[in-house]
């Protein structure tokens, strides 16, 4: 039962695409970075073994004595993973590749759907006052991910402005309706955002109108540019709106932000 004495926590977003190299990780950071721009203090969990998010933010590999591997199979407790990071306001559950044992590990858990949620419910975690926890997931539809889907209120999908690109999303949508049938009645998809987008490429151009005829209001109005400030950002171990703030990328990423707030803030009225 729920303490009614508790503050309300944090929106839960997870990051989920099941392909590779669609913008997952650089969206998850950049959109967290813009967020706290706008007063907002927010928590990354890096999900993905690869542990791409972690190192973007800039923490080595040496400095993750706890990781999310540990936050769910070991017993730590949640104060003891999250690290600072050199963005303001932006914290962070960082990974390793020891999280690629997890998904096998988990399937012996009875509770192995629900330990992120769990964990993210934590008393412990109300001192830090979150706003939002973005959760990275990995470039696949395993257990991991359905965590994060379990444990999240909405689903934000990254997708890439490419030929064959709305074809893995029917899978996605697939395993959103089975989490919400099943585990999280109340998940929705926060909204689908195109990335690599290039407006002199006629390909970018088809794939944004199949996929706003096809998918209509869930594709945010806001598109993120191919931009090589965003591809170069994350070799200094910054947001882009940190590395180049007036760059088109950082440009796209805050405009994102803004229209996410007023997206839930429109929910809530």
């Amino acid at each position: 039962m729920s303490d009614p004495t508790r503050p309300p926590g944090p929106r839960i977003i997870a990051i989920a695409n099941q392909k590779g190299g669609v913008g997952k990780t650089t969206t998850t950071i950049n959109l967290g970075a813009a967020l706290c721009e706008q007063g907002q203090k927010v928590l990354v969990v890096d999900l993905d073994p690869q542990g791409n998010a972690s190192t973007g933010l800039g923490i080595e590999t040496d400095d993750r004595e706890y990781t999310t591997y540990d936050l769910l199979l070991g017993d730590v407790a949640v104060t003891d993973v999250i690290l600072s990071t050199s963005t303001e306001n932006l914290c962070l559950i960082p990974a390793t590749v020891d999280l690629s044992s997890a998904d096998i590990e988990l399937y012996s858990n009875e509770k192995r759907s629900f330990l992120l949620h769990d964990a993210l419910r934590q008393p412990a975690l109300d001192s830090y006052g979150f706003d939002v926890i973005l959760v990275d997931c990995p470039p696949s539809l395993n257990l991991l991910t359905v965590n994060a889907m379990v444990a999240a209120h909405s689903v934000l999908v990254p997708l890439q402005s490419e030929f064959f690109a709305l074809e893995g999303l029917s899978q996605l949508m697939l395993t959103i309706r089975e989490v919400r049938q099943s585990a999280n009645p109340s998940l929705r998809i926060e909204g689908i955002v195109l990335t690599m987008y290039d407006a002199r490429n006629n390909l970018s151009q088809h794939v944004e109108a199949d996929a706003r005829a096809n998918l209509g209001d869930l594709v945010f109005t806001t598109v993120i540019p191919r931009n090589v400030r965003v591809s170069e950002a994350p070799s200094y171990a910054l947001p882009v709106l940190a590395y180049d703030t007036s760059s088109k990328g950082a440009q796209a990423y805050r405009a994102l932000a803004e229209e996410l707030v007023k997206k839930n803030d429109q929910r809530a009225a």
